[in-house]
């Protein structure tokens, strides 16, 4: 009895190992996955931005200075608070108000938008870049097809640890060609991903597309 409560034990303390060493693989693989995951929006982020100046110096328009100022501004987020495995909200929306503010500069007044945000966002913490993609995607699919009276609604809610994100813009019911994909691609199935990573059940996703309207629906527990 004695050996056979030994060996018992043993394979006991074997399981219990390999278990350990098998969660702590699948934490080690997750938190591997989100890193890529995270590092693939910057170039794809800074590729846009970089484009938007472009069309600025091209035009040797007065506004180039000025977005290579806001460019910094956001680089700077990128590169040193987004490394964090949460940030406060207001931080994420400072990010998307300045992304906002370089594509208006590109657009001047063809640009019809509206930004409204209530709830408490001070103190509520999220992933960081989950938002931003979304109010990236609205302009590559709206705005950038040149339409007339194009327009961009966003309206954010944080309630009860609840927070309801919607982004709508218009829509075009012929769009340009899109052959390298920038348009919808890896930004958006880039953060379904990572919220499946990072909000498993406690998250809703829904895209429609319909005639002259997109619209991303994003529920998150905060």
């Amino acid at each position: 009895m004695v050996v056979v409560g030994a060996a018992f034990i043993k394979l006991l303390m074997q399981w219990y190992n390999s278990k350990q060493q098998n969660q702590l693989l699948i934490s080690e693989n997750l938190e591997t996955e989100l890193k890529f995951l995270k590092s693939q929006i910057h170039p794809h982020f800074l590729f846009n931005t970089l484009n938007n100046l472009y069309a600025l110096t091209l035009k040797k328009s007065d506004k180039a200075p000025e977005t290579v100022l806001k460019l910094s501004e956001l680089l700077d987020f990128m590169l040193y608070d987004c490394n964090a495995s949460k940030i406060y909200l207001d931080k994420e929306l400072q990010l998307v108000k300045s992304y906002i503010d370089l594509e208006k500069l590109r657009y001047n007044d063809d640009l019809a938008i509206q930004f409204e945000v209530a709830g408490e966002t001070s103190k509520v913490e999220i992933a960081p870049l989950l938002i931003l993609p979304f109010i990236e995607n609205c302009f590559k699919h709206g705005i950038s097809e040149k339409i007339d009276g194009s327009w961009i609604k966003i309206s954010l809610d944080v309630q009860d640890n609840s927070m309801k994100l919607v982004v709508e813009n218009s829509r075009s019911t012929n769009p340009q060609g899109d052959p390298n994909g920038y348009k919808e691609g890896i930004g958006i199935e880039n953060v379904r991903r990572r919220l499946q990573l990072l909000y498993p059940g406690n998250h809703r996703l829904e895209i429609i597309k319909a005639d002259h309207i997109h619209c991303i629906k994003l529920e998150l527990k905060v």
